[in-house]
């Protein structure tokens, strides 16, 4: 039987362009879809937060090039905390799922892994290789 279950996610952009938004984003979204087996018709709502330092585009603009047009999403900025990671963008999905919920996955891209290494200790754990950009 199917539950709604949230799914939380973040990437960091490389720098504040309206390329690198959209990467980051379908990145995100497609490997946090994938990696708990949500298809199209599961997806109810997609609310993104983005930090001030990013003015080149909205974080929706991406999902709508997957063909998402349908989907409620909302985009909103985040607070301007002293030291918080620059250019982040973060997610939190909502979607019909089978899974419990400690059987979702979170994921945490790019730059961003920083903001939860407790899930990628679990990751590392599991044998999943995570890699930062630019380690080899």
């Amino acid at each position: 039987m199917k539950s709604v279950r949230a799914f939380r996610g973040a990437t960091q952009l490389s720098a504040d362009t309206k390329a690198e938004m959209r990467e980051a984003v379908v990145e995100l979204l497609q490997d946090l879809l994938k990696a708990n087996s949500i298809s199209d018709d599961d997806l109810i709502s997609i609310l993104f937060t983005a930090t001030p330092d990013i003015q080149s585009d909205f974080p929706a603009a991406g999902v709508r090039e997957l063909g998402l047009v349908d989907l409620p999403l909302i985009c909103a900025q985040e607070l301007d905390v002293a030291g918080s990671l620059p250019r982040t963008i973060r997610l939190l999905i909502h979607a019909n799922s089978s899974l419990t919920r400690g059987e979702v996955t979170h994921k945490y891209l790019r730059g961003a892994v920083v903001l939860r290494p407790d899930l990628v200790a679990r990751a590392d754990k599991s044998g999943i290789d995570l890699k930062i950009d630019g380690e080899k």
